[in-house]
């Protein structure tokens, strides 16, 4: 997945946007006071109200323009654009409420000011490209480790914060660490080269310490964007504090500062602005992704509520729950809550629930329901014999073990070992031809 950069953003805490959000909350309270303004004997007041509802809707839309990227024209013309088309659905559905019909009647007339507004947005924002600004700052902070549940990150060094504008979106750690994630395959460690990026908002510091100028300079010429992620490069993972991008086995997630999309296979869920489409139950992640990366070098984990991935130069890790899928070149391992798949060209061995499978090159050994089959050297044989069919299994489960402990330690498939143990399986086997 790749991204184009041309926006420069600005401060988005500043008191300006802060009177906005205190505006929107006073404008729903008008708007409750309005509703019931029988009972609270607020009738003669009607169209006053009315007009100052739209008013405040003009001015907490006005007053946010350039809370990501900037004060531009495009931006507050979408701004006009957003206050008109909210006055339209009040002046729409205001009509049933008690709304005199002078005012409900000038819905259409806003809706069509939104629609021709939005236009000219779009057609304004052609000429408001800028650069987008990711900023490491000159401040240090002393940084002695973090802890993310089953992800901890150990050492000590110092950390600089990364900014989005003026949010604070991760840091850049400079010395010595190295990360440790729990997964069902055991512990998998790495020692990090520094610079490392850690795109999370948490405040995982200490005290200020003496920045290395040096230091910031070549971290921020490593966070570049565009360095990060190629354009014309497929990226399955994405983090920029401020973009997120998650792809995995039936599950997707994106986040932007606007739009959130969630992909699952219980269902999609779309949030555009405070609008949200949802279908079906789609499983929401428990806490914000994390991600952990060496900006010099391949290295990249990142964990999306029980989701973990871990990609490098030479594998790449996927943790659903209890499912594992590891890839290394040609050579794959899955492994789930009640079976354990291991594939390499063509060899593959597969143990389930009161199954298995070896097949390497020619010869393949299955046992299912107390049966076992053979096909060697062009020919076939069953053995309907309740040891033998144990024999197998016990046999498959030793060859997964022994070989995904040398693929996880990144020695791939030993296929002589493989050989070996799968000619000693076959002369078993044979004793119970006769």
């Amino acid at each position: 997945m790749s991204f184009e950069w041309k926006y420069r953003v600005v401060a988005h805490e500043s008191p300006r946007f802060k009177i906005a959000e205190y505006l929107k909350g006073f404008t729903a309270v008008l708007l409750l006071l309005w509703l019931f303004k029988g009972p609270l004997r607020l009738e003669e007041y009607n169209d006053y109200m009315v007009y100052a509802i739209i008013g405040l809707i003009f001015a907490f839309e006005l007053l946010s323009v350039g809370k990501w990227f900037g004060v531009t024209l495009s931006g507050i013309i979408f701004a006009l654009a957003k206050g008109a088309f909210w006055t339209s659905v009040f002046l729409f559905f205001g009509k049933w409420l008690g709304m005199s019909k002078a005012l409900s009647g000038y819905a259409g007339t806003a809706f069509a000011y939104a629609v021709v507004l939005t236009i000219a947005g779009l057609l304004m924002a052609k000429f408001d490209e800028k650069k987008l600004d990711i900023k490491v700052e000159k401040s240090a902070y002393e940084f002695n480790g973090a802890d993310f549940g089953d992800v901890k990150l150990r050492g000590s060094g110092k950390a600089y914060p990364i900014r989005f504008g003026r949010k604070k979106v991760g840091w850049v750690l400079d010395g010595e660490f190295t990360v440790e994630a729990e997964t069902p395959l055991g512990a998998v460690r790495k020692k990090l080269i520094s610079p490392v990026a850690l795109w999370t908002p948490e405040n995982i510091t200490g005290k200020k310490t003496s920045p290395d100028p040096s230091f910031v300079e070549r971290a921020n010429e490593l966070i570049n964007p565009d360095r990060l992620y190629k354009r014309g490069r497929r990226d399955t993972v994405v983090d920029l504090g401020f973009i997120k991008v998650y792809e995995g086995e039936g599950y997707e997630y994106v986040k932007l500062p606007f739009i959130e999309v969630i992909e699952t296979p219980s269902g999609e869920e779309v949030r555009i602005g405070p609008m949200r489409f949802r279908e079906g139950h789609p499983e929401r992640p428990s806490s914000e992704m994390l991600t952990i990366r060496e900006l010099a070098n391949g290295f990249q984990l990142t964990k999306v509520g029980d989701r973990l991935r871990i990609q490098t130069d030479e594998y790449s890790i996927e943790v659903d729950g209890e499912k594992v899928l590891y890839k290394s070149g040609s050579e794959s391992l899955s492994l789930g809550r009640d079976h354990v798949s291991l594939r390499s060209g063509e060899v593959s061995i597969t143990v389930g629930r009161g199954r298995a499978k070896i097949r390497i090159e020619d010869v393949v050994i299955s046992a299912k329901e107390g049966k076992v089959r053979i096909r060697a050297g062009g020919k076939s044989y069953t053995v309907e014999n309740k040891d033998a069919y144990r024999l197998v299994m016990a046999k498959a489960k030793e060859i997964v073990e022994e070989q995904s402990a040398e693929l996880i330690e990144g020695l791939g498939i030993d296929r002589a070992r493989l050989n070996r143990r799968v000619k000693e399986l076959l002369d078993e086997l044979m004793e119970y031809l006769g």
